[in-house]
């Protein structure tokens, strides 16, 4: 095995100090700028790697932040993560990506992970079922920056970025009045999350301001599945009275969805018609486009990465700062009966 290239082998390779060496690599003032080039030209000859952990036991700072996720094989979170990644990568940090998987202990487990690795600061997604708020408490005592996205939970000193998904679901279901509908369905995932509760509550007022009554029985709760939304939507068409539309608060449920109602017969948007939630890339491509509030996931993630970086360089970590994105519903062919935006 090669012998790793230290300062001192800088140092002997320019007849300078390790002293000097150390200072120009770390953009020390004192070091004139003919200096700090000619090391790092003589660094970058010899291989050297700066020991990061060294670097930030030294400087208090390792340039790493955290970012966690309930799952990454979804097209919002990536892109949430690609948003992070342009904003802080520039500024020389690097991103740490975990997965909770949708658990409390695993997330607990993953945040004193990040918290051992010195990361400068934690970007997260909190887990479908978490209740605990013990480990947020313990990033924040540890004055770490602690920055919510999408899903949250309020607690002093940590700051979210996320959408208005009442007015999202507020706005699609108004849409679906627009088009002659009154009797709307609403697929929900888990309203024990802050973002589902508000995407039924602007679908339930969105009735309300109509003058249209809130139906229980087109209220079900799945899973953001294509197969639950198969099945959800033929309980849907089983009641004596069916619906005439659907605002699913998932995309992929309102694929299912589509998908047996055209298998039954039904022509969209002639017959029924439908709006998501997401804007996932599928939504736009399809023979039939679907209808659907986006999300703004890379806006979401370069918010919460400017958030980041406003507070590890101020006093004010512990200041909370909550922005709220707005929606922006996508007109298309499954829920526009008149002039649809492809």
């Amino acid at each position: 095995m090669s012998k790793k290239t230290t300062i001192y082998d800088i140092a002997k390779a320019l007849n300078i100090t390790a002293a000097t060496v150390s200072r120009a690599l770390n953009d020390n003032p004192r070091i004139s700028s003919d200096t700090k080039k000619l090391v790092l030209e003589t660094a970058k000859k010899l291989n050297y790697k700066q020991n990061r952990l060294a670097l930030a036991l030294k400087s208090g700072k390792s340039k790493n932040v955290g970012v966690v996720l309930p799952i990454i094989n979804r097209n919002f979170f990536s892109n949430v993560i690609r948003g992070v990644e342009e904003e802080l990568n520039p500024m020389g940090y690097n991103v740490i990506i975990c997965q909770t998987h949708d658990d409390e202990k695993k997330e607990a487990d993953v945040i004193q992970n990040l918290l051992n690795a010195q990361v400068d600061g934690i970007i997260m997604s909190i887990a479908r079922h978490t209740k605990n708020t013990g480990h947020f408490e313990q990033v924040l005592k540890k004055n770490v920056p602690l920055i919510f996205f999408d899903r949250k939970v309020d607690i002093k000193g940590a700051s979210s970025v996320t959408l208005d998904d009442y007015r999202g679901a507020y706005e699609a279901t108004q849409h679906l009045i627009d088009q002659g509908c009154a009797k709307i369905a609403h697929f929900t995932v888990d309203r024990s999350l802050e973002i589902y509760k508000n995407r039924f509550e602007g679908y339930k007022q969105a009735l309300l301001d109509s003058d249209i009554g809130f139906n229980e029985k087109y209220l079900l709760g799945l899973e953001s599945k294509i197969e639950a939304g198969k099945e959800a939507a033929k309980k849907l068409m089983e009641l004596a009275d069916p619906p005439n539309a659907l605002f699913s608060a998932s995309d992929l449920a309102a694929l299912g969805a589509i998908q047996y109602l055209k298998e039954i017969g039904l022509c969209i948007p002639e017959d029924f018609c439908v709006v998501g939630f997401s804007n996932e890339p599928f939504t736009q491509f399809m023979e039939l486009p679907i209808s659907s509030v986006d999300q703004s996931p890379m806006l979401m993630g370069r918010t919460a990465a400017k958030v980041f970086l406003e507070q590890i360089d101020s006093d004010t970590v512990k200041t909370k700062k909550r922005i709220v994105l707005a929606p922006s519903l996508k007109i298309r062919k499954s829920s526009s009966r008149s002039n649809p935006t492809l």
